[in-house]
């Protein structure tokens, strides 16, 4: 069976991208190392248009392990409809892109507010032979996600701006598929969009994941 993620020239790329992320991330967010999460949490829902202009060198990207696991999850679910909230420079985008390929095909749309993240994720996803697979949408991800949406979503990342993770999943819901996956990076920052998919009534199951403090969801669509 084909894994395009062991095998380059989208191997090679990973390994180069998350090398250089460990070393740019370093320098970037060291001013904000000494940060609480609860004042991490504060600054992101204060201005965060302001907070992440400040980091848009910044990689910030999904663990190794995070990786793997969506292009697993995109695999079992057979998705042929992907939504990618945070581009950023394109590593989560090159893991369910390489599901997509290898599950015999599908739409991938990826969404990022940094206009210089979504051409460098361009060449990136050029550069895997991914790109066909891959519909980059530059802006607010409430406006670009707005329309042109298809019904039976069937994965939804989200990674990009935490305070947008409740609106846009109640801007989606309408169109994710019976059983859609829905995974959320640094979802402790969004307590609020944790607290709504906790709900039963809401129609999901969820589970924190067990890497990075427990701080990525999953959940399932249930109603």
């Amino acid at each position: 069976m084909t894994n395009t993620l062991h095998s380059p020239p989208v191997s090679t790329l990973l390994s180069h991208l998350f090398a250089d992320a460990r070393k740019t991330d370093a320098a970037v967010l060291a001013p904000f190392r000494s940060l609480s999460p609860e004042a991490m949490s504060k600054a992101l829902h204060q201005d965060y248009r302001a907070f992440y202009a400040n980091v848009a060198d910044a990689y910030l990207p999904v663990s190794q392990e995070l990786g793997r696991l969506l292009y697993a999850l995109t695999r079992a679910r057979r998705a042929k409809t992907v939504v990618e909230f945070g581009t950023s420079f394109g590593i989560s985008t090159l893991h369910l892109a390489a599901a997509l390929r290898d599950g015999g095909g599908g739409r991938l749309i990826t969404t990022e507010f940094e206009p210089a993240k979504v051409r460098r994720a361009k060449e990136h996803l050029t550069t895997a032979g991914l790109v066909d697979l891959v519909e980059f949408r530059e802006g607010d991800a409430l406006d670009t996600l707005r329309s042109d949406v298809p019904d039976g979503i069937d994965l939804v990342l989200f990674d990009g701006a935490k305070p947008l993770y409740l609106p846009l999943l109640r801007l989606l819901e309408p169109r994710l598929g019976p059983g859609a996956i829905l995974v959320a990076d640094n979802v402790k920052m969004s307590p609020e969009f944790a607290a709504h998919l906790a709900r039963p009534e809401h129609g999901y199951v969820t589970v924190s994941l067990p890497w990075d403090d427990d701080d990525c969801l999953l959940a399932v669509r249930t109603a």
